[in-house]
């Protein structure tokens, strides 16, 4: 997808998802036919008609029920921690989206190049030192990791809610404050399933009207520092203060990350791009610039560009601490390594 169509479709998402429009009522006989091929292969697997493969270790599926990002990437970074402070020794499998290399399975490693393994898989790579697999089909990347690494005891397996193929004994569905948007499923909404689908826990992120009850749990994503890409050195936010800075955000929810700048005090120039946006080093060519900030996601794609006035945020994920318990009571006597 070329950066001008991703762009349509972020505005098109941004216009019709969120609301009920001309639009939405002009697709909704189109996501009622989506709506039906999920329902069937849903059942098809519920059958055994279409099979699901059972792994020798528990599985872990981190996702979500709308397109788009709610926040998955610093969770499973947080899950990783968790889990290995309760001493299992994870795998994480993506299917490295964006990544160059999607269709072929590979392990993820630290400073790999986002264009071949994706964003997310670098990302978690880096900050979990977890064992990191990617590939389209998640059943193969996480039977490769097992073999690669058969000390692990357990799979995550981020943006996976959809892979039926990979039986899973946890389903962690993923949604921020803009909730499930207008109701409706593919093309008409952002939903990829019926929002009545059952998950075994929700986490919401930030703020939502949302009330939480029973498997549900608050997230927040809070900052941990500023961070220049070229050297790895903090960045002080007063630091910034009278300087001409632009900020970029290719996530699903761009707005999230220019909030969290607000309130640290930047003001910014803000330039919206589209989710997973495979940045070249002349989208960020902004005249009268002295820092171009950035969220790290981001910031994986764009160190190669070697500039020095290059700035990251780190955010951390702070669930509800309830979350963590119910992990571990899930998965108790549950197989390890």
């Amino acid at each position: 997808m070329s950066a001008g169509s991703g762009h349509r479709l972020a505005a098109f998402a941004a216009r019709h998802w969120y609301r009920v429009s001309p639009a939405t009522i002009l697709l909704f006989p189109v996501s009622l036919i989506f709506g039906l091929a999920v329902v069937l292969r849903r059942v098809l697997y519920r059958a055994r008609l279409l099979p699901a493969i059972r792994l020798p270790v528990p599985v872990i599926v981190i996702g979500n029920l709308t397109v788009g990002g709610t926040g998955k990437t610093p969770l499973v970074i947080w899950m990783a921690a968790q889990l290995r402070a309760a001493g299992r020794k994870p795998g994480i499998v993506l299917r490295g989206y964006r990544g160059g290399a999607s269709d072929i399975v590979l392990p993820v490693r630290p400073g790999d190049d986002p264009r071949l393994r994706g964003d997310e898989a670098v990302l978690l790579a880096e900050r979990t030192h977890c064992p990191v697999w990617s590939g389209r089909d998640r059943v193969a990347a996480a039977q490769a990791l097992l073999a690669a690494h058969p000390e692990c005891d357990l799979i995550l397996c981020d943006d996976g809610l959809q892979h039926y193929r990979l039986h899973r004994e946890l389903e962690i569905a993923v949604e921020d404050e803009r909730g499930h948007g207008n109701g409706l499923l593919l093309p008409a909404g952002p939903l990829r399933e019926p929002a009545g689908r059952a998950v075994d826990a929700t986490v919401i992120n930030g703020e939502s009207r949302r009330p939480v009850s029973g498997r549900m749990f608050r997230m927040h994503l809070v900052p941990e520092g500023l961070v220049r890409i070229g050297d790895g050195a903090a960045v002080d936010p007063d630091e910034l203060a009278g300087r001409r800075l632009h900020a970029i955000a290719g996530i699903g929810n761009p707005q999230r990350f220019f909030d969290t700048l607000k309130s640290l005090g930047i003001v910014a120039v803000l330039h919206a791009f589209p989710d997973h946006h495979a940045f070249v080093a002349r989208d960020l060519d902004f005249k009268d610039c002295d820092a171009v900030l950035m969220t790290e996601k981001d910031g994986v794609k764009c160190r190669s560009f070697g500039r020095k006035d290059l700035i990251m945020l780190r955010v951390a994920a702070e669930p509800d601490p309830a979350l963590a318990d119910f992990l571990l009571k899930a998965l108790h006597g549950r197989p390890t390594a």
